[in-house]
C-alpha cells in the first residue's frame, strides 16, 4: 500500500473514532438528560398532589433550593418547610407542568401554580386572603445519583402581589396613582440630593449634591470611570446613574475617609482605595475620632444639624478598603499627590498636561452657611491639623493649577496660586 493510501487510511480511522466518542457522548448527556427530566417530573407531580413527604425525598440531603426573592434552604428540613407551608396555604393546589428542557444533569421546567389562597396557613408572612392563583414559574433542576441536589427557581413575585391584593391590578387606576407617587418621591429625593453630571475638563465629570455641595468627580478611564471622593449617601442614586452613563463605575479613590467623602462607597459595590492613613477614618469612625467631642465649636445650631447630617444624610457607613495609594502614584491619569492637615492622610489629583487640580477638602470655597465663598481654611474643628492644612494649600499654590476643584462647591480658576495663598496665609 503506498504511503498516501496509508495516511488516508489512518485519517479515517481516526475521524472515525472521533464521531464514535462524539456519539457516545452525546448518548450518555441524552441518557443524563432523561434521567433528570424523570427525576424533575416526579417531583412536580408530588406536588401536584400535595404529596410533600413524597417530594422530599427526591431530594439529596444538604440540597439547595433557591427561590429567587423568597427562600433559601436546604434539604430535607428547608426544603420540606418551604412546601409545608406552601400547600398549607393553598390547599387545592394544582402544579402543572408546561413544559421542559434537559441537557446532562440539568431539567428545565416552566411550570404554572392554580389554587385558592384560603389557608389556614401565611405565605411568605402573608394571611390567606381566599384570591385565586394562577402564577406562572422556571426551575433549573440539578439531578446526581437519582436524587435532586439543587433546584434554581424564579417566580413571578408581582403576579403574586397582585392577585392578593397587595399590589394593585396591571393598568388599574390604583397602579397609575402609585407609580405617578413613586415618580414624584423620585423627582423630589433626585432634586434634592444631586443633579446631573457635568462635563468640566477632558474625561472629567462632576456630580454635585446636597447637603454640603459635595463634589464627587468621574474620571474616565477603560471604558468606564474612576470615582474621586463619594460624597453624601443621599447622592447614591445620581452618582450611580452617572457612573452608568459613562460605562460603570470601576472603582473609587477617597481623597480623605471622612463621612461626608465615603458616604455613597459601601453601596456602589465596587473597590474603594485611599492613603494608607486615611484606612482606620474610612474603615472606622470617619473622622469622628479626632473631631471634638459633640462637634463643640461649631455654633449651637449648626452643631445640632451637623450631627443628624452626619448621621442621616453623610455618611453610608464604614466601607471596606481595597488597597492604598501614595504619593507619585497614577490614577486615571492623574498623579497623587498628598495634601494632609484636614486629615492626616488627604491626597489630591493633580493632572500636569492642564494643570488640572481636583482636591478634595484641601480648602473650602463655601462658608458655614453653604454660600459661596472665598477659598479658605477649612473649618478648626474638623481638621486633623490646621496648620499642617496650611502648608498643603500653599504645596497646592506651589504647583500653579490653572483650575483647583475642591471637595465643595466652586472651583478656585484664575490666579489660582495668588487665591491659594492669600487662603493659606488668612
Amino acid at each position: 500500500m503506498a504511503d498516501g493510501e496509508k495516511a488516508t487510511e489512518s485519517s479515517t480511522k481516526v475521524e472515525e473514532v472521533a464521531a464514535n466518542v462524539q456519539q457516545a457522548a452525546a448518548t450518555r448527556k441524552r441518557i443524563s438528560g432523561s434521567k433528570a427530566e424523570g427525576i424533575a417530573k416526579r417531583y412536580f407531580a408530588a406536588i401536584d398532589q400535595r404529596d410533600l413527604d413524597g417530594a422530599v425525598a427526591l431530594w439529596a440531603a444538604g440540597g439547595r433550593d433557591n427561590v429567587r426573592g423568597r427562600v433559601d434552604v436546604i434539604a430535607p428540613e428547608g426544603v420540606h418547610g418551604f412546601l409545608g407551608e406552601l400547600i398549607d396555604a393553598v390547599p387545592d393546589l394544582s402544579m402543572e407542568v408546561v413544559s421542559t428542557t434537559s441537557e446532562g444533569e440539568r431539567c428545565g421546567v416552566h411550570w404554572r401554580l392554580r389554587g385558592t389562597f384560603a389557608g389556614p396557613g401565611r405565605f411568605g408572612g402573608v394571611a390567606p386572603t381566599g384570591s385565586k392563583l394562577d402564577i406562572e414559574g422556571f426551575d433549573l433542576v440539578t439531578v446526581r445519583d437519582g436524587l435532586i441536589q439543587q433546584n434554581d427557581a424564579f417566580t413571578d413575585s408581582m403576579t403574586f402581589a397582585r392577585q392578593v391584593g397587595m399590589m394593585p391590578g396591571q393598568g388599574s387606576p390604583g397602579e397609575q396613582r402609585l407609580t405617578g407617587a413613586f415618580n414624584a418621591k423620585t423627582r423630589l429625593t433626585g432634586g434634592l440630593a444631586a443633579g446631573e453630571a457635568e462635563l468640566v475638563a477632558e474625561g472629567v465629570w462632576v456630580v454635585q449634591g446636597q447637603p454640603g455641595r459635595c463634589n464627587v468627580y468621574l474620571l474616565e478611564e477603560d471604558g468606564g470611570v474612576t470615582l474621586f471622593d463619594a460624597g453624601a449617601r443621599t447622592m447614591t442614586r445620581a452618582i450611580s446613574s452617572a457612573g452608568a452613563k459613562l460605562g460603570g463605575i470601576r472603582r473609587i479613590v477617597l481623597g480623605h475617609g471622612h463621612t461626608d467623602h465615603r458616604g455613597s462607597a459601601p453601596a456602589l459595590g465596587v473597590p474603594v482605595l485611599c492613603h494608607p492613613e486615611e484606612m482606620q477614618d474610612a474603615e472606622g469612625s470617619g473622622g469622628f475620632r479626632y473631631w471634638p467631642e459633640g462637634l463643640a465649636g461649631l455654633p449651637f445650631g449648626h452643631r445640632q444639624l451637623h450631627r443628624l447630617l452626619h448621621r442621616y444624610a453623610w455618611d453610608g457607613g464604614p466601607v471596606r478598603i481595597d488597597g492604598t495609594v501614595t504619593e507619585g502614584e497614577d490614577v486615571a491619569g492623574f498623579k497623587v499627590i498628598e495634601l494632609p492637615g484636614h486629615a492626616p492622610g488627604q491626597i489630591g489629583l493633580w493632572r500636569e498636561s492642564d494643570r488640572l487640580a481636583l482636591v478634595s477638602d484641601c480648602f473650602y470655597t463655601l462658608d458655614i452657611w453653604g454660600r459661596d465663598s472665598e477659598a479658605h481654611v477649612p473649618f478648626p474643628i474638623y481638621n486633623h491639623d490646621t496648620e499642617q492644612a496650611r502648608a498643603s494649600i500653599r504645596k497646592l499654590a506651589e504647583m500653579e493649577p490653572a483650575a483647583a476643584w475642591p471637595g465643595h462647591a466652586k472651583p478656585v480658576t484664575g490666579d489660582v496660586r495668588a487665591k491659594l495663598m492669600a487662603a493659606a496665609d488668612a
